[in-house]
C-alpha cells in the first residue's frame, strides 16, 4: 500500500489521517507524513502553534515534511523558515520544504542558508516546468507535482491517448511514468483500490524516447491553479 501520506491544514483531513495511521496498525516509522502550513500562520509562534496542533490532531511526534503551503510577501521568509529549523533541530520535522515557490522565491529560501529540501508544485504536460525543475535540481531541491493530470484536462489530449494505446497502459499511466522519469515525486489522486493498483502499475513499462519529447512538446504553459494569494508574478 502507500507510505506517503500528502496532506495539509487547508484540508480540514488530519484527524481522519491520524486516525487512520493509528488504525493501521502500520509502523509510523514505515510512514512518510508530509503536511503544510497555511500562508497567514508562518509567523515564528503562528507556525510553532501550528505545527503543535498538527502533532496532536495527527496523532505523532513528528513531522517527515513541513511545507509552507505558499509564500507570503507579508511574512518574512527567513523568519518563517528559521522557525521551521528551530523545529528540525528538536526532531519534531524532519525535513523542510515549500510549496507553490517560484524560482525566485527559492533563490530568497537559497540565500538563508537553511536547507529546503522540496518544492510541491503544479506539474503535468500542458504545464511542464522544466525551467523550475532544472534550478531545483542545481540547487538540491526535489520537485513534487500536484494535479499531475491537469485535474482531468490532459486526459484527452490525442498524443497522449496514442502512447497510451501503444503501451496498453492508461493515459495516467503514461503521464505518471513520464513524471517519475523525470525525478519528479508524484501524488496522484486515487478513488478507490483500482485506481491505487493503476498508480503502481504506471511503472512497470518504459516510454520510448520519442515519447518522452512528444510529451515534452505538449507543454504550454497552462498553468490551473492560481489563487488570489499566489505569488506567481515573483
Amino acid at each position: 500500500g502507500y507510505r506517503h501520506i500528502d496532506t495539509a491544514d487547508k484540508y480540514g483531513n488530519h484527524r481522519h489521517v491520524g486516525e487512520a495511521i493509528h488504525q493501521s496498525r502500520i509502523d509510523r516509522k514505515e510512514i512518510f507524513l508530509t503536511t503544510k502550513g497555511w500562508y497567514t500562520d508562518l509567523r515564528t509562534e503562528d507556525l510553532k502553534n501550528a505545527v503543535n496542533r498538527f502533532l496532536e490532531e495527527l496523532e505523532t511526534d513528528y513531522l517527515d515534511l513541513l511545507l509552507i503551503h505558499w509564500p507570503n510577501r507579508n511574512i518574512p521568509l527567513v523568519e518563517s523558515l528559521e522557525a521551521m529549523n528551530q523545529l528540525k533541530d528538536k526532531g519534531i520535522i524532519k525535513n523542510i520544504g515549500v510549496s507553490n515557490f517560484t524560482v525566485n522565491h527559492l533563490k530568497d529560501c537559497l540565500k538563508t542558508g537553511i536547507e529546503v529540501v522540496n518544492n510541491q508544485v503544479e506539474i503535468h504536460p500542458t504545464f511542464a516546468q522544466f525551467e523550475l525543475q532544472k534550478f531545483a535540481q542545481e540547487n538540491g531541491i526535489r520537485l513534487t507535482a500536484y494535479s499531475p493530470l491537469g485535474r482531468g484536462a490532459d486526459l484527452q489530449i490525442p498524443e497522449l491517448l496514442e502512447i497510451a494505446q501503444k503501451h496498453n497502459k492508461s493515459v495516467p499511466q503514461v503521464i505518471i511514468n513520464w513524471l517519475i522519469s523525470r525525478g519528479i515525486i508524484t501524488i496522484p489522486k486515487a478513488t478507490g483500490e483500482e485506481h491505487i493498483r493503476q498508480n503502481f502499475e504506471a511503472m512497470d513499462f518504459e516510454l520510448f524516447s520519442e515519447d518522452i519529447k512528444v510529451i515534452n512538446n505538449l507543454d504550454k504553459g497552462d498553468r490551473l491553479i492560481d489563487n488570489e494569494w499566489s505569488e506567481f508574478d515573483y
